[in-house]
């Protein structure tokens, strides 16, 4: 490929699109740009218009700073318009993609897409969230708090642990049922503590009634549970981080409740067995489930306590999602009002071997939300390829770990999280390259509409997985390049509880990456916090971070360089887990410099720098990682 075919860019941002977010029937110009060069002698946007293949041979607009722009007009009148570019050279055509660029006509999965009539949640694309296990946080009322044997749950007894710091045990210990006492006025007590972290929007995990301290087994979602303070606890928690400028989006499963639902009811410890399914079989909430004539019933990956919702019953989706007084609904409007909703197992819901009704019911829930605010922010769990649920009529994003957390541990020297679930599996493939690592991140950015990547859920660490940091054959120095690329990549990044202090825990279990939020120490002075508080200070700051687009510049051996970059602001990201000092080039005439004086890390290291035939020299330390500016 010829050389100035790298400088070829342009993305679905204002900075290539006039409107982004048009309406159908709309007119809007798209522009590319690239090096000026005597070799191209046109370039086409190629598109579908009602099935149709159309070109649309593009004006050449002009030069600025060394970069020649490209631009048409178009109208849009589906629900996508998809669009690619052909570069035309006196004897080639080069076809270029969100994915690449080819000297062969390429398919249209990686097409540039912009969808109509989408609404995105603006303020997402400037935001830090912060994931908070509810229990584990911050205790800020120990009148609420679980007390020994409270109740008991599938024949085990509730255990207070009275020593804050006390280590978490393992589940066959506790069975899920071992309270610290964390809750929502501990959470409101410590918003000056996130506002100085940069915080600006929390993701909490389930607060809703349940036996079990993850809360993922609900027993009423119109109830916050009494040991977290409860429903006015929530409206005064949303009230203080908005009028803070923050945000609160809540956890829910609708996919499942737990078997102590007064839906369901099998226990009977928080209701008479009068009340609920399991013991009823003429009860109305029986419909709500998918028993069988045994009893049995039908479960979240075979888990006895969680009950699978049956959708094909309009009652309960009026419940859930769709009725003025819903579930959905409730927690949006005032006085909880709500930012937005992180949906568990959203991968599978609606769905199981004999009923597929997820394309039904989750542009449904879609639908509902923003009827009842335009600007929620709707958050799938799916650990795996969903571009299927990101077309702009489901969710706004999903909780990245395909093309985000899983790739970048295993960059800085893990096994991929799914492999670690196999034992087959179980075992190092040889180091991932930067050239991989790149591949897994585009082959899925780009099959999604630009407007969608920007909002993406971006994570390391959850309350699903071992925190990198505890992984002793990660060193500080990688854990610190994946935070520097989760951060960096376009979305929103989320940091989980504890991990700006280096939070202790163990990578054998879940529990291990649930210990209580060590505040007795001193965090704000410790490596972790420090950059954490620097990379939110960037990704709030920097338009390119927020707004840019992104473009892979080189991805040798073990060191990864791209660029974020706007109209007029452009960061370079290098980040390395080499075992080598590496040279990396970056050709600073492709991004509009004609001259600078510096170049400067925006983490604070030095940097060895010189300048060859247009291009910046940089000397990359072995394990090392910058954001780079040049002045």
């Amino acid at each position: 490929m010829k050389e100035w075919l790298n400088s070829v860019y342009s993305d679905g941002s204002r900075y290539y699109v006039s409107n982004p977010l048009p309406d159908k029937g709309e007119t809007i110009r798209i522009s590319l740009r690239c090096i000026d060069n005597k070799e191209v002698k046109n370039v086409i946007l190629r598109a579908k218009i009602n099935g149709a293949e159309q070109l649309f041979t593009m004006k050449k607009d002009g030069i600025i700073n060394g970069l020649v722009y490209y631009s048409c007009e178009v109208t849009v009148w589906e629900d996508e318009f998809r669009y690619q570019f052909y570069i035309v050279t006196d004897s080639e055509i080069f076809y270029y993609t969100q994915y690449r660029i080819t000297d062969y006509v390429p398919d249209e999965i990686y097409d540039f897409c912009i969808l109509t009539n989408y609404k995105q949640p603006e303020w997402v694309k400037k935001a830090v969230f912060y994931q908070i296990f509810p229990d584990r946080f911050c205790n800020g009322d120990k009148t609420n708090d679980v007390k020994n044997g409270e109740y008991q749950f599938e024949g085990h007894n509730t255990i207070h642990v009275d020593q804050w710091n006390e280590e978490p045990k393992e589940y066959s210990q506790v069975y899920g049922l071992d309270f610290y006492g964390g809750d929502l006025k501990g959470i409101q007590s410590k918003i000056p503590y996130l506002k100085e972290l940069g915080v600006t929007a929390l993701y909490i995990n389930p607060i809703f009634k349940a036996a079990t301290v993850h809360r993922y087994d609900c027993i009423d979602y119109f109830e916050i549970d009494e040991h977290l303070g409860g429903n006015q606890a929530l409206a005064e928690l949303s009230k203080a981080l908005h009028d803070n400028g923050m945000k609160i989006i809540l956890d829910i499963s609708i996919n499942h409740t737990g078997t102590a639902h007064k839906w369901f009811n099998k226990c009977g410890t928080f209701y008479p067995e009068s009340v609920g399914a399991y013991h009823n079989k003429n009860a109305n909430e029986r419909s709500y489930y998918f028993f069988h004539d045994d009893n049995q019933y039908d479960t979240w990956f075979n888990v006895d306590t969680l009950p699978t919702l049956n959708y094909t019953n309009n009652e309960l989706r009026d419940i859930v999602y769709r009725a003025k007084d819903s579930v959905i609904k409730k927690w949006l409007k005032e006085p909880y009002n709500i930012d937005g909703w992180r949906f568990d197992v959203a991968d599978v819901m609606a769905r199981n071997n004999k009923v597929q009704l997820h394309k039904e019911v989750w542009p449904e829930i879609r639908k509902s939300i923003r009827a009842e605010k335009e600007d929620a922010y709707i958050v799938g769990e799916d650990w795996s390829d969903c571009v299927e649920h990101l077309k702009g009529d489901e969710w706004d994003a999903t909780m990245n770990y395909f093309a985000c957390a899983r790739p970048i541990r295993e960059f800085a020297g893990e096994i991929d999280l799914f492999q670690q679930r196999k034992s087959e599996l179980q075992f190092h493939l040889k180091k991932m390259t930067a050239c991989n690592l790149k591949k897994r991140i585009t082959q899925y950015l780009g099959k999604l509409p630009f407007v969608m990547q920007e909002v993406q859920f971006n994570l390391l660490d959850s309350h699903d997985v071992s925190r990198l940091h505890n992984n002793s054959i990660v060193s500080y120095e990688d854990y610190k390049t994946a935070v520097v690329l989760y951060f960096t990549l376009p979305g929103t990044p989320s940091i989980y509880y504890g991990d700006e202090a280096g939070i202790a825990g163990r990578i054998q279990d879940v529990e291990g990456c649930r210990y209580p939020m060590p505040w007795q120490g001193d965090m704000e002075k410790s490596i972790y916090y420090k950059l954490y508080q620097r990379v939110a200070e960037l990704k709030t700051s920097k338009e390119s971070l927020s707004y840019g687009g992104l473009q892979f510049i080189s991805s040798d051996d073990y060191v990864l360089v791209y660029a974020r970059c706007t109209d007029t602001e452009v960061l370079f990201v290098v980040a390395s887990v080499d075992d080598e000092d590496r040279v990396i080039e970056i050709p600073y005439t492709y991004y509009g410099y004609t001259c600078f004086k510096q170049v400067v890390d925006l983490l604070g290291s030095q940097v060895d720098w010189s300048i060859s035939q247009d291009k910046v020299l940089v000397n990359i330390p072995p394990h090392s990682n910058f954001l780079l500016e040049l002045r």
